[in-house]
């Protein structure tokens, strides 16, 4: 190669350099910020859960036991017929039952293939994939197929750094931290979606939305229950009643 030529490849490889280090910090500013709208979500989300439990959730909580002795009284299994779940558990539950489908199997199976620790003989690339290698069967494990193919992503990305050893150790450093801050985004963008999907979130905007109106929805909500409440007494009250008449004892 001539002098000229040498030249040309160095600023063109600085360039790159340049790019690739003004891509990573751009990410890096991005990441940090939406993980503290992130944090500050969560908070909110957690102030609010804590003040509808508090004035809502113990109401709901008071009618299902009045419901459970109505359906003793009729004679029913209250644990298979009436479970008891206030309102409240239903707003903020987030069980899920998950399988492995032999699409998520496939995909772990490719990932495993692409990050596995014996692909590399180098101590430090081996730590990093066996590293890698414990999220992804976490993330098997849970189910998490969104997950998976984040992973699957990171290990393409990993295998075309390794198998171009014309890079300079800066741009393999670089495409490896700029990978990782995409992979931190994508879980932050998944965290808050999960919030945003939520029944709790939802109805958090509403009560905002009536607030913004004038109207306190859970002073609406209260009434409500407090409705639904002494209409379940009055017919707890009655089938009492009819239960002593009948000859039972009274409950």
């Amino acid at each position: 190669m001539s002098t000229s030529g040498l030249i040309l490849s160095q600023q063109s490889e600085e360039q790159t350099l340049r790019q690739r280090r003004e891509e990573l910090a751009a990410l890096q500013a991005a990441v940090a910020e939406r993980e503290s709208q992130l944090a500050k979500l969560r908070g909110e989300m957690a102030g609010f859960e804590s003040r509808y439990l508090k004035m809502v959730g113990e109401r709901y909580d008071e009618l299902a036991k009045i419901e459970k002795e109505i359906a003793k009284l009729q004679g029913l299994d209250s644990d298979d017929d009436y479970d008891g779940d206030s309102l409240a558990e239903d707003e903020v539950g987030c069980g899920q039952n998950r399988f492995h489908s032999d699409r998520l199997k496939k995909l772990y199976r490719e990932v495993a293939r692409k990050l596995h620790p014996d692909l590399t003989s180098c101590p430090q690339e081996r730590q990093h994939r066996h590293q890698l290698m414990v999220e992804v069967n976490r993330a098997y494990e849970s189910g998490a197929e969104d997950r998976l193919q984040e992973l699957l992503e990171a290990g393409e990305s990993l295998e075309s750094v390794e198998t171009n050893g014309a890079m300079s150790a800066e741009m393999i450093l670089l495409l490896r931290r700029i990978a990782e801050a995409k992979k931190q985004a994508a879980e932050i963008e998944s965290d808050i979606d999960e919030i945003s999907a939520s029944e709790l979130y939802r109805l958090k905007l509403r009560v905002e939305n009536a607030d913004a109106m004038g109207i306190d929805l859970f002073a609406d909500l209260l009434s409500q229950v407090d409705r639904q409440i002494k209409k379940a007494n009055n017919r707890l009250f009655h089938l009492r009643l009819i239960h002593q008449s009948d000859g039972g004892e009274a409950v």
